[in-house]
């Protein structure tokens, strides 16, 4: 008989990517068992996560600093960087004891989840709302943009 999982964390945003769905989901079902692997993998989401937002997916350290360069909110890139420390420390001891505070590593699912909300999901329903605008508003912005097409 399987026994369901005690999930004291969140279910996952419903826009993560699919190439975290599988790690997310994993986390969370271990998370009561064993949240230092629940963070380990929460921070191997969290790389995946960052690589569907237009990085390598190579140095999450790098990358969180790129994507800062690029305009990214101070309040994503402190979700980022708290996922990345955390997940480390879960697997190289350091100063965070997630054996001691659980809820610690509790609190990346929460953080993914934001990072979600703000870098694809309210990004994909402001481009939904835009598009429904009339054709002529649509051109006067890209010329006003100075992003309308050159008409030879």
């Amino acid at each position: 008989m399987i026994v369901p999982s005690e999930a004291p964390v969140q279910s996952h945003h419903e826009d993560l990517p699919a190439s975290c769905v599988d790690d997310y989901n994993e986390a969370r079902d271990i998370a009561a068992r064993s949240p230092k692997a629940a963070a380990a993998l929460m921070r191997l989401v969290i790389q995946k996560l960052i690589l569907a937002l237009g990085q390598p997916g190579k140095n999450i350290n790098d990358e969180i600093g790129n994507l800062v360069k690029a305009g990214m909110p101070v309040e994503v890139q402190q979700a980022l960087d708290y996922c990345r420390v955390v997940g480390n420390n879960a697997v190289h001891p350091g100063e965070i004891s997630i054996d001691d505070e659980p809820s610690i590593a509790y609190s990346l699912f929460e953080m993914v989840n934001f990072v979600v909300e703000d870098r694809i999901t309210k990004p994909k329903k402001i481009a939904e709302l835009y598009k429904k605008l009339p054709e002529g508003a649509l051109k006067a912005v890209e010329k006003r943009d100075g992003k309308e097409e050159s008409r030879a």
